[in-house]
């Protein structure tokens, strides 16, 4: 095994990143970058009916974008390539593995067709309606075998496991696992199209390649018995395997497309920032010695320590995701920040204003880039509010002080001219000061008056900058109206 560590993150181009595909390659970069090892992208593109168009590029961008940047991979080759299946298949690389434990009693060829197969007792297995093969063709003699192939019968090649004894191995989070034999299939090392199962190319890759930790979800648990047999069949040594805690949404269910929030993309489309979306997906099954939770990637890599992984499953609370996003979005650099909140301040807003004093309003209220239209929405058109929304206990304002106080600041506000936020702020609070209230009595009020919502991006005085004289006043009358009526 070699003296670096050596991790591959290693997707099927199948369409978006699933949010446990990313963890997947988050934590096999944390690992590998922790120690100063080598992050290597591989595609494993051998199953042809599952490919999508563009996915690959998708798996690029995603990889750039989070600053997962591998050091090997089909655009960097480090001595290992092919770094894509269908091209390392090309070289016969599978084919002679296959063969070389054909040769050994470890493998066989198989010619049993649809109709004997569909004929073979059946198991639950995780869910799924799975067939176990009968080793029926293991007993067909080298002449038989050479007679089939000489008359281009179709097969397959499967692994050859006894039915008796156990087989164990080490994972780095659960420990020892001995399952017994008579429960492992004789799974399809190749397939009749000739080209390597998922779980076979796996294991000749990683070997060929010089993995030397292998990180994937806990659901291949089951399948790891039998790439052990493979590792030990070849001779080869076992990698470290550290098998990932399953993803549940709120429910507690795996965690699917219909959650809306499955892949890194629909994340994105929903106004998470990058950043975060790491951040988060960091946790989601690890957690660090202390109880800090926000991190950026080069805080990741010096804190990761794949011991600390849970085996238990993460729960994705999109609240506490909201929470993050909001954080990253509070201490973002405001250009940046404007650049993003642009297209969505465009949209929430027809009239004239000016965005970059919005934007600076709303940076430290929003948790995700969508709710600016929640809050800026009032400013085209006041919406229909209820007269409740005038009393506030902690400002001791009601329906009736409320009135009285824009009573009061109407002929006051219009005769003023000055309607830029710090002269409105003077100009009221010498209002708040001869009266003897407190800022809240006053500006509640007004507030409430201008807007029509309980939440705004700045107070009363900020907002009737942005509306102008003309509609404020406006505004103010209609409060008045409400609360006479």
């Amino acid at each position: 095994m070699a003296e670096k560590i050596r991790t591959r993150y290693a997707p099927s181009p199948t369409g978006k990143m699933h949010v446990g595909n990313l963890r997947s390659a988050l934590y096999e970069f944390l690992i590998a970058k922790h120690d100063g090892g080598v992050f290597m992208l591989r595609i494993e593109d051998t199953d042809q009916e599952r490919f999508v168009e563009g996915a690959t590029d998708i798996i690029y961008r995603t990889l750039e974008a989070t600053g997962l940047k591998h050091d090997e991979g089909p655009d960097k080759d480090g001595g290992y390539g092919p770094y894509v299946q269908s091209e390392r298949m090309k070289t016969g690389i599978y084919m002679k593995y296959a063969k070389e434990l054909v040769e050994k009693g470890e493998a066989y060829y198989c010619f049993c067709d649809k109709e004997r197969l569909a004929t073979l007792k059946t198991e639950i297995v995780e869910g799924k309606e799975i067939s176990i093969y009968d080793k029926h063709c293991l007993s067909l003699t080298k002449e038989d075998v050479e007679k089939n192939l000489a008359e281009g019968k179709p097969y397959v090649i499967r692994q050859n496991i006894p039915n008796e004894g156990t087989t164990t191995f080490h994972d780095e989070l659960y420990g020892d696992i001995t399952v017994e034999n008579a429960e492992l299939d004789d799974m399809i090392l190749i397939k009749s199209d000739g080209f390597p199962t998922y779980n076979f190319a796996n294991v000749v890759d990683d070997h060929t390649m010089n993995i030397t930790h292998v990180v994937r979800g806990n659901e291949y648990l089951s399948s790891s018995p039998k790439y052990v047999r493979l590792y030990n069949a070849f001779g080869w040594e076992v990698p470290v395997y550290i098998h990932l805690p399953l993803i549940t949404d709120e429910n507690h269910k795996k965690l699917s497309k219909r959650s809306g929030h499955s892949s890194f993309e629909d994340l994105l489309e929903q106004g998470f920032v990058t950043e975060a979306i790491v951040n988060y997906v960091a946790l989601l099954g690890w957690s660090p010695e202390d109880n800090n939770e926000i991190f950026s990637l080069d805080e990741l890599i010096e804190k990761f320590d794949y011991h600390r992984i849970s085996k238990s499953p993460a729960v994705f609370d999109i609240v506490k995701l909201k929470w993050m996003n909001g954080e990253y979005i509070k201490a973002m650099d405001f250009d940046k920040f404007y650049e993003t909140a642009l297209p969505y301040l465009k949209k929430a807003l027809k009239k004239d204003y000016d965005l970059k004093k919005i934007a600076k309003m709303v940076q430290t209220r929003i948790e995700v880039f969508p709710d600016i239209a929640g809050l800026v929405d009032f400013l085209d058109e006041l919406p229909d509010y209820d007269i409740e929304m005038f009393t506030h206990k902690k400002m001791k304002t009601n329906a009736e002080t409320s009135l009285a106080v824009l009573n009061e600041v109407l002929p006051i506000l219009e005769a003023q001219e000055n309607y830029s936020n710090d002269a409105l702020y003077a100009v009221l609070l010498k209002y708040v000061e001869d009266k003897g209230y407190k800022n809240g009595y006053v500006m509640w009020p007004i507030r409430t008056a201008v807007s029509g919502k309980q939440m705004t991006p700045g107070g009363a005085t900020e907002i009737m900058e942005l509306l102008g004289k003309d509609e404020s006043l406006k505004r103010i009358r209609k409060g008045i109206e409400k609360l006479s009526g």
